[in-house]
C-alpha cells in the first residue's frame, strides 16, 4: 500500500505539471495571439510526443525492466517545463510541450507495471489509487492557472521545476523496491496458476477486445478533451465569465474525474469490468445531450456528473486489456496510456478546427452524441475476470 501510495502521489505531480499545458491556453492565446487550431496543434504535438514512445517503452521493458526509467522521463518533463517558462515564440512551445510529452511516454509504462505488482488481487483499486493520483494532479493544473499562472505570467511555469524534482526523489524509492514486488507478484500468480486461475485466450478474443477497448477509448477521450482544450474557452465564450472563473470550474469538473476513477476501480473489483464499461461509457449519454442547452448551474452540475461516470471507465478498461494479454503489462500500460494521448491529441486538433469553423458551443453539440459509441460495448468478450492476477 505505501508503494501505490507513493505511486499515486508520482503520477498525481506528473499529471499536474502536465496539465499546467492546457491550464495556460488562455494566457497563451493572448500573449501569442493564437487561433483555436493552433492551441488545438500545441495539444497535439503534447499528445503525440507522449504516445509514440509508449508502446515501445512498453514492449522493451516487458523484456528488460527498467525500474529507474521513470526518473529519466522527469527529467524530460523538467526540461520541457522549464523550457515553455521562457518560450518567447511558437515554434518553442510546440518543443516544449512535447519534451513533457516525451517525459510521460517513459513515465507511465513501467509505473502501471510497478501499479501491478503492488495491487495483489485488487487490481481495481491499486489501478484507482495509481489513477486518482493522475486525476488529481490534472485538476490542480487550473488551480495553479488561477493562482499562479494568471496573476504572474508565463514565466511562472519555471517555479514548477521543483515539483519535477521531488517527483524524481520519489521514483528512485520506488525503484528500489521494484525487484521484491515482482517477486512477490510471480509467487502469487504461480499460487493462481496452481489453482486453475491463469486464462489463456484465443488470439481473435485478444484481437477482439483490443479493437473494442481502443474504439471505447478513443470516444471517451475526445468527449475529455473537448473540455481540457476549450472549456474554459466555452465558459468564457456563452457566460462570460473570467479567465480565474472558468479555471475553478475546469478545477472542479477535472477533480470530479479524480474522485470517478477510484470508484470505477473499487466498484469494478466487486461487479465486474464488463458492466462498469457499459455504465460508463454509454451512461452518461443523456446528461451529454442537455449539457450544451444548461445555463451556467446546471452546466457545472452537468459536467461534474458527466465527468464522474465517464471516468470510472479507464480502471476497468486498463485492467480488461491486461486481463487479455497478462504477460505484457509494460505493453498495455504503453499502449493505452499512448493512446489516450496520441487519441486526444487527434481530438483536440479536430476540435480546434470546428471551433474555429463554427464555434464552440457547436462542438459541444457534437460532441454530445459520442457516448452512444458505449453500445460498441456489447461486442466486448466476456473473459473470466477472475483469471488473470
Amino acid at each position: 500500500m505505501s508503494v501505490l501510495v507513493v505511486l499515486g502521489l508520482t503520477h498525481l505531480l506528473n499529471d499536474m505539471m502536465q496539465s499546467l499545458i492546457p491550464a495556460a491556453y488562455p494566457i497563451l492565446k493572448q500573449v501569442y495571439a493564437l487561433d483555436f487550431v493552433q492551441i488545438g496543434m500545441i495539444t497535439l504535438t503534447f499528445q503525440i510526443a507522449g504516445a509514440m514512445l509508449q508502446p515501445v517503452i512498453g514492449m522493451v521493458t516487458d523484456r528488460h525492466p527498467a525500474p529507474y526509467s521513470p526518473v529519466v522521463g522527469m527529467m524530460f518533463t523538467l526540461s520541457g517545463l522549464v523550457s515553455l517558462a521562457f518560450a518567447q515564440s511558437y515554434p518553442i512551445i510546440l518543443i516544449s510541450v512535447a519534451l513533457i510529452g516525451i517525459g510521460s511516454s517513459i513515465f507511465h509504462p513501467e509505473a502501471t507495471r510497478m501499479a501491478r505488482y503492488a495491487a495483489g488481487g485488487r487490481q481495481g483499486l491499486a489501478q484507482g489509487i495509481f489513477q486518482v493520483g493522475g486525476q488529481a494532479g490534472g485538476a490542480l493544473g487550473p488551480v495553479f492557472a488561477a493562482l499562479i499562472i494568471v496573476p504572474w505570467g508565463q514565466p511562472s511555469l519555471a517555479w514548477f521545476a521543483l515539483t519535477a524534482l521531488a517527483a524524481m526523489l520519489l521514483l528512485g524509492w520506488i525503484g528500489s523496491k521494484q525487484h521484491r514486488l515482482s517477486a512477490e507478484f510471480a509467487a502469487m500468480r504461480s499460487r493462481g496458476k496452481m489453482k486453475g486461475r491463469t486464462a489463456s485466450h484465443a488470439p481473435l478474443t485478444i484481437g477482439l477486445g483490443l479493437v473494442v477497448l481502443t474504439f471505447l477509448m478513443f470516444t471517451k477521450n475526445t468527449y475529455g478533451e473537448s473540455f481540457r482544450s476549450f472549456y474554459t474557452f466555452y465558459l468564457i465564450d456563452r457566460f462570460g465569465l473570467s479567465i480565474p472563473a472558468s479555471q475553478m470550474m475546469l478545477f472542479v469538473f477535472m477533480l470530479a474525474a479524480a474522485v470517478g476513477v477510484l470508484i470505477g476501480g473499487i466498484v469494478g473489483d466487486r461487479i465486474g469490468r464488463y458492466r462498469i464499461i457499459w455504465i460508463s461509457v454509454l451512461g452518461p449519454l443523456p446528461l451529454t445531450l442537455v449539457l450544451p442547452y444548461a445555463d451556467l448551474f446546471w452546466t457545472g452540475v452537468l459536467t461534474v456528473m458527466i465527468n464522474l461516470i465517464m471516468a470510472s471507465a479507464f480502471a476497468s478498461i486498463l485492467i480488461y486489456a491486461m486481463d487479455l494479454l497478462p504477460n505484457r503489462i509494460g505493453l498495455i500500460g504503453g499502449l493505452f496510456y499512448g493512446l489516450n494521448f496520441g487519441l486526444a491529441g487527434i481530438s483536440a486538433a479536430f476540435l480546434g478546427v470546428l471551433a474555429d469553423s463554427y464555434g464552440v458551443e457547436t462542438v459541444y453539440r457534437i460532441c454530445s452524441f459520442l457516448p452512444l459509441a458505449g453500445l460498441l460495448t456489447w461486442f466486448l468478450p466476456r473473459i473470466d475476470e477472475d483469471a488473470a492476477y
